[in-house]
């Protein structure tokens, strides 16, 4: 079978951990001929090392450091967007987006975060690819806050709730009812995680650990049945375990965080879930939440050093989704926009007409009663320059020629 799959891994240390992941499925008896992984790295890490491994572990892929990124910008004729990839940030994932945009042999996407490891007895890819298949009857979850928190099926014990829950949301009540899926409805699979819950700066210190990660841990006795987020209900998404349909990527980009102005980071695949899960509700397609779980290692750090970089940003993701929630984009989808019900196709054109109006919304809006409101109207900027990078891919002989760089 040709490649389909593009594996999309951010790191900097811990690559080997994909070792774990190819022996997954060789015991699962998964077509490993179908990834190409794309490390996307920096230049003082051991790219060598990485292109190594992957030649040892008989799979296609490719390493990226900040060079070889560059490089791929000139080559590709939209070095004037080089910016929307923010240098030396987990949002890099971003630079797999656009990879996978300028090879269309791509039907699939998969994020893993390199201080994870697959459940041995799961298969990981497999799985995530039947999620994405799915048709059926599954648990549809809302809540009277208009969120659901994807660890809700033992909170009651463990009292968690994921990095990027709006603080405002939280007590809220859980109602669960059974929806039916169509064949093509599910675009993106979240993993969850066992061992290190995905949790902010915040809710870890009140959890008691000075070192980034959490004295609570999660199990599988942790996860229930698989779900879905209600219409009209947010949910937070992680990056760390996550596949997705290649349609999605015009209203999938990973948010620019860190190198900016205001120091606001690690928001990037929070708020991209926020963006995707109005898109899906709009054109009336699904995020699957659930297995496969992963094994979440993460390595000890400062919690204080996540707070300083999640500060700035806090009272802004209170309020995004609101802003979100308001936009209501004019899709070119047949002269209308989607049904709950609908289960006809819906192409990328259409999740970027629905991402160019929540772009539009927070470029163009005035934020200044919030802290840093200012950064909804860079996130915004960028969120349309993300838009034209995809076209300029799409087109290189016409639009790359005429790029330039904004900022």
């Amino acid at each position: 079978m040709s490649q389909d799959i593009c594996v999309i891994v951010p790191t900097i240390r811990e690559y080997e951990c994909l070792r774990s992941y190819f022996e997954n499925a060789r015991e699962h008896g998964f077509d490993l001929s179908r990834l190409h992984v794309v490390l996307v790295t920096e230049d003082f890490c051991e790219t060598g090392e990485m292109e190594a491994m992957l030649a040892e572990e008989g799979v296609s892929g490719e390493v990226f450091d900040g060079t070889r990124r560059e490089e791929w910008y000139v080559d590709h004729g939209v070095a004037g967007y080089g910016h929307v990839v923010p240098a030396a940030s987990h949002a890099e994932t971003s630079f797999g987006l656009l990879y996978m945009w300028a090879h269309d042999e791509f039907d699939y996407g998969f994020f893993i975060d390199d201080d994870t490891l697959p459940h041995e007895d799961v298969d990981f890819f497999g799985t995530h690819m039947q999620n994405l298949a799915f048709e059926g009857e599954i648990e549809a979850v809302s809540s009277d806050e208009r969120w659901v928190n994807v660890l809700y099926q033992n909170a009651d014990e463990h009292g968690l709730y994921p990095r990027g829950y709006p603080y405002s949301a939280m007590d809220e009540t859980i109602e669960t009812d059974t929806t039916a899926i169509a064949s093509g409805e599910v675009v993106a699979s979240q993993g969850l995680w066992t061992n290190v819950p995905d949790l902010d700066a915040v809710r870890i210190l009140m959890d008691g650990d000075l070192e980034g990660q959490a004295q609570t841990r999660t199990t599988r006795e942790d996860f229930g049945e698989d779900f879905v987020a209600a219409r009209g209900n947010y949910l937070t998404v992680c990056s760390m375990n996550l596949a997705f349909r290649r349609e999605v990527i015009p209203a999938f980009y990973q948010l620019p965080m860190d190198d900016n102005e205001w120091n606001v980071g690690r928001f990037d695949d929070i708020w991209s879930g926020v963006f995707l899960k109005r898109a899906c509700d709009v054109l009336g397609k699904r995020i699957y939440n659930g297995a496969p779980l992963c094994e979440h290692n993460k390595a000890p750090r400062s919690t204080f050093d996540d707070l300083n970089n999640e500060v700035p940003g806090l009272e802004l993701n209170e309020h995004l989704w609101r802003v979100v929630d308001d936009v209501e984009p004019e899709v070119p989808r047949d002269g209308r926009t989607a049904s709950p019900s609908d289960d006809v196709g819906v192409d990328a054109d259409s999740y970027a007409a629905v991402f160019e109006a929540m772009g539009s919304e927070l470029a163009r809006g005035d934020w200044s009663e919030y802290t840093n409101g200012a950064f909804f109207n860079h996130v915004g900027e960028y969120m349309l320059d993300w838009l034209d990078c995809l076209y300029a891919l799409d087109r290189p002989t016409s639009r790359a020629a005429e790029s330039t760089v904004i900022s």
